[in-house]
């Protein structure tokens, strides 16, 4: 019996998290080789926050037809031919001599692994009873946390033996393994609503974007979700090395200890959330709460007040609970638009890193040509980030205020998980 129940575990959960572990690793590969890339290619600020952002760019872009896919083919045999295209990525990458052609392995890179998370989902719901879907997810979620441990000191060792394109010669074999394990993982079809046309899914996605609900948690989504992992995937580093002073392997460091306690976060909201809500905290309430902290952890870096080695690691710890968002915006949809609902917000995170990625360095830029050393470049850009992040958490906190939006608000604590 004990082999009948660990056979799916095996079977399904291992490789889908085998992938959204090579997907958060590839996604922050880039802030520790940020260096190399600088010098052996003479990249501007601009060029750096450009090439990392297409990542976020092909990611993004292939959200919405994404949730189609999942729905109508599966979550098997669109990740493992998503994972090919990252392989071949993570290939052009290694060989590129250009931004032009590192960009286009990069974007390459983005597209493979967008359908990680959201496969995994998808998987998890057609193999798994119910009451198991909420510590599967937070399984998984910790699999790429540990993916964005792997990409910090881990890899700044691995760095002088192997050099940035060899790194990235060896995940485009990882990659492709991992698409060859999501292959092997069994079959199986979603039953519901094989009628709906794709003129009828469109239409309902349509519908998605029109909500006032949806439009309640993309700001905040796009701003935070997307401000978090323009810092945790690019510019962390660069900040640590030139405003703190920060060696490579200090400021890798640092960046290990925000993922770690970014792991714990989410372990955290698995194994409490729903006891919160039981206890009168609704998880609404952790969420704007949470994001209130990670704004102060935020302002204190900026104003260098107090000490990187906590502050950094606090706000990756208050940031995991914007993952709270998908639950509680899928929970005010119908059960067959949940998919949609939750490829309809992931586009809006991954817009926000791209433009606020790309734009950082943009900014920095623009502010050395106007005289700024790098370190007060630097903080005006991160204090640009802090103020739109707070407008962005304002509207999110007032938008409870409607009547029509409490109703919606406490249907969607009542639902999560």
């Amino acid at each position: 019996m004990a082999e009948k129940s660990l056979k799916p575990w095996l079977r399904v959960f291992l490789p889908f998290a085998a992938g959204y572990y090579l997907s958060y690793l590839l996604r922050n590969v880039n802030a520790v080789i940020a260096p190399d890339l600088t010098r052996d290619l003479a990249m501007s600020a601009g060029d750096l926050g450009f090439l990392t952002s297409a990542y976020l760019f092909g990611f993004g872009a292939f959200q919405l037809p994404l949730g189609i896919l999942l729905d109508r083919y599966g979550p098997r045999g669109v990740e493992a031919g998503l994972l090919t295209i990252a392989a071949a990525g993570c290939a052009a990458f290694a060989l590129g001599t250009n931004l032009t052609e590192l960009a286009l392995g990069r974007g390459l890179i983005g597209l493979g692994v967008s359908a990680c998370l959201m496969a995994s989902f998808k998987a998890f719901s057609l193999w798994f009873p119910a009451e198991r879907l909420a510590s599967l997810n937070a399984a998984v979620m910790a699999a790429g946390g540990l993916g964005a441990l792997s990409a910090t000191t881990p890899l700044a060792w691995a760095l002088p033996l192997a050099g940035w394109r060899g790194i990235f010669a060896v995940l485009a074999v990882l990659t492709l393994a991992a698409a060859a394990g999501i292959l092997t993982t069994p079959d199986k079809r979603a039953v519901a609503r094989d009628h709906e046309t794709l003129g009828e899914q469109l239409r309902a996605l349509g519908g998605i974007f029109r909500s006032r609900t949806y439009w309640r948690y993309a700001p905040q989504t796009a701003m935070l979700s997307g401000g978090f992992m323009a810092l945790q995937g690019l510019w962390a580093v660069p900040w640590l090395i030139g405003v703190n002073g920060c060696t490579r392997e200090a400021a890798a460091f640092h960046m290990l200890l925000v993922s770690a306690a970014m792991l714990a976060g989410f372990l955290a909201l698995a194994a409490f959330v729903t006891r919160l809500a039981r206890a009168g905290v609704p998880p609404q309430r952790i969420l704007a709460v949470g994001i209130g902290c990670g704004l102060a952890a935020l302002a204190l870096i900026v104003s260098d007040v107090g000490a990187t080695y906590l502050l950094w690691p606090a706000m990756g710890l208050v940031f995991s609970v914007t993952n709270l968002s998908y639950a509680l915006l899928a929970a005010n949809f119908p059960p067959h638009l949940q998919g949609r609902a939750n490829t309809a917000l992931n586009l809006a995170a991954f817009v926000g890193a791209f433009g606020l990625q790309w734009g950082i360095g943009v900014l920095v830029d623009a502010l050395g040509a106007a005289g700024l050393a790098p370190p007060q470049a630097f903080r005006w850009s991160f204090t640009a980030l802090l103020v739109m992040q707070t407008l962005a958490w304002g509207w999110f906190v007032l938008g409870a205020r409607t009547p029509a939006d409490r109703r919606r608000g406490a249907s969607a604590d009542r639902a999560a998980p």
